[in-house]
């Protein structure tokens, strides 16, 4: 039986150090676009900040996936998605810059720059739409992503120590209740962070969308994750080709919603043609976004769903890491080609967009390894009671 304790692979320490250091020299130079273009700072700020926010996200929404379906392909990573969900209180804080730029992201706080008729609309969202409570209702979501985060590892622990079915049915009764719970607070914030960017518009669909894409970058995440981890004991006997396999189907499934959930916003407000909806895809659609757009249909869908139907790519990790990387770009354009048309114009990428992402992406990957030193990375005990270590 191989020991489920593992000693810190030097490579992953080393990515560690590498990732702060990347991180903060990445922050200290965005330092430098804040005072030269605060506008420019913010709106890179946010497309980094929701990318990266989406893998906390959609760890937790597949840790209690988990906890309710069971499988091998959970099992594996579950250490690495209750680690993830644990950078909540870091996303807490890096979330401070969004409210110090509040007013020059989102034009609800700061009206005055507004047409009469704007005003006059936003007049009747005020109760919702306003600075106090806006800050609030983040607040309660990073308590309640927080606290479900806290409970999940904590039990997840105790497995470790004990037989006792106890721990497992308590993160089963979390879980249920859990997921309607966690895709209510990412609508809310996916609305209040995203939508009302825009807010005369509005599509029912949205959080989906933002969790759907969560759970796709979490997934490409994890697969790098595993590549890394699976050259060192425990994990170089713990990984089976199946695995991989496994979160490869997963990939695929997700792709797929993705594209059915983007697409039927997209002929909705197509065929409803309402002149509060159309604006969104008339932003999206033209002044040269319509070349992202061609490029997200492409290698966001159509070439991931062919590579993954392949059963060989699914079962050789390096194969499957390659479009993981892939994916993980693919994330960020969606999300900066939904984010950035808000503000209208063609699109204009910013050196800031790198350094931001890399900023942020260092800060939390740093974190994210840290959260996970000090606790077996395979679990001791597989309380669906698939073979342990």
């Amino acid at each position: 039986m191989t020991s489920s304790r593992m000693v810190f692979p030097n490579a992953a320490e080393r990515i560690q150090k590498r990732a702060l250091f990347v991180g903060g020299v990445s922050l200290a130079l965005s330092a430098i676009g804040f005072f030269s273009n605060r506008e420019q700072f913010f709106k890179s700020y946010l497309t980094a900040y929701l990318d990266w926010t989406g893998i906390a996200i959609g760890s937790m929404a597949l840790l209690m996936l988990y906890h309710l379906t069971g499988g091998e392909w959970g099992f594996v990573i579950r250490r690495m998605l209750e680690a993830s969900t644990r950078t909540f209180p870091l996303l807490a804080v890096l979330f401070l810059p969004i409210l110090a730029g509040v007013k020059s992201l989102y034009v609800w706080a700061n009206p005055v720059v507004l047409p009469a008729e704007d005003m006059t609309l936003l007049a009747h969202k005020a109760p919702y739409l306003n600075v106090p409570f806006f800050i609030a209702r983040a607040v309660l979501y990073f308590v309640i992503w927080s606290a479900m985060s806290f409970l999940l590892s904590r039990w997840s622990a105790e497995q470790d120590t004990t037989n006792d079915p106890a721990p497992a049915r308590r993160l089963l009764r979390l879980s249920a209740p859990g997921i309607p719970v966690l895709g209510l607070t990412v609508t809310f914030a996916a609305i209040d962070w995203i939508m009302s960017l825009e807010p005369k518009w509005f599509s029912t669909i949205y959080g989906v969308w933002y969790l759907i894409g969560g759970v796709l970058t979490t997934l490409a995440f994890m697969i790098l994750a595993a590549r890394l981890f699976s050259d060192y004991p425990p994990m170089d006997q713990g990984y089976k080709p199946g695995h991989f396999h496994d979160l490869g189907n997963l990939s695929l499934a997700f792709v797929m919603l993705w594209a059915y959930v983007s697409f039927s916003q997209f002929l909705i407000i197509w065929s409803g043609n309402l002149p509060e909806e159309t604006p969104f895809y008339v932003k999206r659609l033209g002044e040269g976004w319509q070349v992202i757009a061609l490029v997200l249909v492409i290698f966001h869908f159509a070439l991931p769903l062919l590579v993954l139907l392949s059963r060989d790519v699914k079962r050789k990790i390096e194969r499957l890491a390659t479009l993981a990387v892939g994916m993980l770009f693919m994330r960020y354009l969606d999300l900066f080609w939904v984010v950035r048309a808000a503000w209208g114009g063609a699109p204009r990428f910013s050196w800031m967009d790198i350094t931001l992402s890399a900023g942020i992406g260092g800060i939390w990957i740093w974190w994210f390894f840290w959260q996970l030193q000090g606790r077996p990375l395979m679990p001791v005990h597989n309380p669906q009671g698939e073979a342990s270590f």
